[in-house]
Formats: C-alpha cells, structure tokens, sequence
C-alpha cells in the first residue's frame, strides 16, 4: 500500500472516514479480559479484525499501551483484568543510573508479541492501513524516571534526561523499524507527557528526538503520526510541526477549532472527542452530539480535518456508545 497517497487521498476527500484510535474495546468482543488480550499476539490481530469488520474506521490502530517499552527496559508494570497496563515506580533516578541504563533489544518482554501482532492483523486487515501503537520518546523517558520526577528533571537534571532521551530514541528507532519490516503502514506515536512541558522545555527535551525518529523511519510506504493530548499543545504547537510527523492527532483538553487554526492546510490533524467522557462513560446521544458539534466546528473551514477519539478509547467502553460515534460521522456527511 502507497500509504502516502492513502493520507493524502483521506485530505482530499469530502467525505472522509473516522479514524479512533480503537483497539482495546475488542475485550467485550472476544469475551476475553484486557491481561489476556496483551498475552497473546493472535488475540491482539483477531481483535483488530474484528473492529475492522465492525467498523468503517480509516485504518485499523493497534492499542496505545505506554507500558510495552518500558517493561522491555526493566520497569516494573501493574497488570489488570479491566485496565490498561501502567509502569508502577522508576529505574533511573540519577545520571549515573541513566549512563547505566542497558538500551534493551527489539523483542524483549511484550515487544516481541507486540510486533507478532501486527504482522499478523496486517494479514488479516487488507482493505484499509494497519498502525502499531508506540510510545513517544519523552513519554518513555517520563516512565523510566517516574513521571513527575522526569518533569523535575528537565529543571533540576537536564542531562541525565538527555542521557535517558538518547536511550529512548535509539530503542524506539528500533522498535519502529521492527513494525515497518512486518508490514505496518505506520505508527501512532503517542508523546502525551510532552504537553505537560512549557514551549520552550518541549523544544528541548521533546523535538530533536521526535524528529529524529521521525527522519529514520517515515517514507512513502510508512508514516508517523504524531499524538499528544496534553493542555499545552496549542502553545507548542510550531515545535510539534517541526517534527516532521506525517500527521497529527490530539486530545480533548484543548480545542480542536483552535487547534486547526494552526494547522497548515496541506496537513491532516485528527481529534478529538473524549474517551473517557463520552466513549466510557457517555451515552450514545451524548457521543452523538458531541461528535456533530466537534464536525460541526472543524469540517466546514478545515478540510484536512478528520474526527477521532481524543485518545485510546478505554477497553471498557461501550460499543452502543462507540457504534453512535461512526453512526453521528456518516449523519453529519449526509447533512
């Protein structure tokens, strides 16, 4: 698949299909619990295939587990039944932890299953792109450093945060090019901690490192898409273009008619209605209106926009809820 064209040819569209980052909900499908999802690669492919055959969705996204690569570098991680999986503590607490750090290979812990998966759904889903969910470099440094910590950091130790970063990318180069040579058309990655930066912190400790792996890995047959669903986003967003991303995907603490003011029009930006709100928690009129508003205020001046999830739709949301959103999608371009 020319995948390049594909996002361009979504751009162009008039009517154009949503694109959720939507995965985990295969549980309820299945039957099966979140821990016995993420333990096996079949699960995982026959899951996508599933909400593929379900869904009229843009392309087939893998989950957003912002565990996956931190356990393969030694993080303890907190598994469930009903949620998704969470890295308890930190492994680097000083500089000389983080020069210590062992870079780990492509295929430890879930990575290995993870990258299966893919291969596998890409077999299985072939009318529409298939993207492995990633994390973001920051984001995988913030879970190796603890969260609140790595944002100390920044201030307090900027170079063992380097360090870290410097780690993080060459891993997820890696990784990256793991899913691309299984036959993944791209990745979402999801870099959520950098929106909790000042613009100027972001520029720093977020950017060059983006951009790097971004400049390794995408080309016309593959493609990063670039999400972050922090509240600062707007104010950083001329350093979140500069990365280089194919497009761009955002939560629901900023506005989305904002946020496409700042888009150029060439480029596609995704969002943005609230996982938790409105697909876990809402109603199938409450997605409804939701969904038509967001459309309502982003589609008729900003064609390169197309309505998503603001993030991961949570494993226990409804499909009741999550059928209203596609259902509210193909009532606003009827209308």
């Amino acid at each position: 698949m020319y995948v390049k064209k594909w996002l361009e040819d979504l751009r162009t569209a008039p009517v154009k299909k949503a694109m959720p980052v939507l995965s985990f909900p295969s549980v309820s499908l299945m039957g099966i619990t979140v821990k016995e999802l993420i333990e096996s690669s079949d699960r995982q492919a026959e899951g996508m295939k599933r909400i593929a055959d379900r869904v009229d969705s843009a392309a087939s996204v893998s989950m957003m587990d912002l565990s996956v690569e931190a356990e393969a570098f030694g993080s303890t991680i907190r598994i469930s039944d009903d949620e998704v999986p969470t890295v308890i503590g930190s492994i680097v607490t000083s500089e000389e932890e983080a020069q210590a750090l062992r870079v780990p290979e492509v295929g430890e812990g879930r990575t290995g299953r993870y990258i299966e998966a893919i291969g596998k759904a890409g077999k299985l889903i072939t009318d529409r792109p298939v993207f492995a969910g990633v994390i973001g470099p920051f984001s995988l440094a913030g879970r190796l450093m603890d969260v609140t910590e790595a944002l100390v950091n920044c201030y307090t130790e900027p170079e063992m945060v380097h360090i870290t970063m410097k780690k993080a990318t060459a891993f997820l180069i890696e990784y990256i090019e793991a899913y691309k040579a299984i036959g993944a058309h791209g990745v979402v990655m999801a870099e959520p901690l950098t929106g909790l930066l000042s613009p100027d912190m972001a520029e720093t400790f977020s950017e060059p490192y983006v951009k790097e792996i971004v400049e390794a890995v995408q080309d016309d047959d593959f493609l990063v898409i670039y999400h972050n669903c922090g509240n600062n986003t707007l104010l950083m967003i001329d350093s979140i273009l500069r990365t280089g991303a194919a497009a761009y995907h955002f939560g629901n603490s900023i506005s989305m008619k904002d946020m496409m003011d700042h888009i150029p029009e060439t480029v596609v930006a995704m969002g943005n209605v609230d996982p938790a709100t409105q697909f876990r928690n809402g109603t199938p009129e409450s997605i409804r209106e939701e969904t038509l508003r967001i459309m309502g205020e982003c589609c008729p001046t900003h064609p390169n926009f197309v309505i998503s999830s603001g993030c991961d739709i949570p494993p226990a949301s409804s499909w009741d809820n999550i059928d209203a959103f596609f259902s509210a999608v193909q009532e606003y371009y009827r209308t």
